[in-house]
């Protein structure tokens, strides 16, 4: 497993599971500071970026794409992989709840997702999803890839409870997520990922964060999970089968056990 943190992490206000990730795990885990890092590590960074960008440009390409959007201007919900649906609105229209529903089968091989989300200014998103989500074994087929993109204008809030993520032996998820953050935006976001159901270890998996304040960069972070032997390792996972992670971006949480990012924003990681 690569676990990459550039910009110590994020968090949520949800109370966590019991058993905490390590926060030390040299073998694990590389993090260093925004402005600091080698040249080794810079190319790496780059390298990796330019491969997500590759993908994510394809995906956008291909696939049919969900679209959740709430302005002074209105609400936009645009149905693709997933059927936002309307749960509640404020009187004045600034702050909304919104359901994400899948509209077909997920996660299956060669599966092309794509979600975006902009919150405008002042205005104050909370999404919710109805059922867990599960990559099936993709029998020797392409990944899956799902591509998240998240604008926030200034004072924009975004609250993201996700419902589990489960990867099934076989699957094979490539999955990314881009945060802009404008002045005073805050982003919480949670994300519960499950290797294998009952009786299964669990596929592969690669999740790609990259959260930028101003356009300034505030986290960039690989979890690759996609070798079992490696991520089975104590430094890595154990015998853990879950992950949940709560990430606050664009001020801090103070939670214990919690990593700051250089910048405004928390990183809580628990395994259960």
């Amino acid at each position: 497993m690569s676990f990459t943190t550039a910009a110590v992490a994020a968090a949520h206000r949800s109370a966590p599971p019991t058993t905490a990730l390590p926060t030390t795990a040299p073998s694990a885990a590389t993090s260093r500071g925004v402005a600091g890092g080698t040249a080794a590590e810079s190319t790496r960074e780059g390298t990796c970026d330019s491969t997500a960008a590759s993908a994510d440009a394809s995906a956008h390409a291909s696939a049919d794409v969900t679209r959740v959007g709430v302005d002074a201007g209105g609400l936009e919900l645009r149905s693709g992989a997933f059927a936002p649906k309307l749960l509640q609105r404020s009187a004045d229209g600034r702050s909304v709840r919104i359901a994400l529903v899948g509209a077909r089968a997920l996660l299956l091989a060669g599966d092309l997702v794509v979600l975006h989300v902009h919150v405008g200014a002042g205005c104050t998103l909370e999404l919710v999803e109805v059922a867990a989500t599960v990559a099936y074994d993709g029998r020797g087929g392409p990944p899956a890839i799902w591509s998240t993109r998240i604008d926030l204008a200034a004072g924009a809030r975004l609250r993201w409870n996700a419902e589990p993520l489960i990867i099934a032996d076989g699957a094979h998820l490539q999955r990314s997520t881009h945060i802009d953050l404008a002045a005073g935006a805050v982003a919480r976001l949670r994300e519960q990922l499950v290797l294998g159901r009952s009786g299964e270890s669990g596929g592969a998996v690669l999740l790609r964060t990259r959260a930028r304040l101003q356009g300034r960069v505030l986290l960039a972070e690989d979890l690759d999970l996609r070798d079992p032997q490696l991520r089975r390792s104590p430094a890595v996972l154990g015998d853990h089968r879950r992950l949940d992670t709560f990430t606050v971006l664009g001020e801090r949480e103070q939670a214990p056990q919690a990593l700051q990012l250089q910048g405004p924003g928390t990183l809580l990681r628990n395994l259960a």
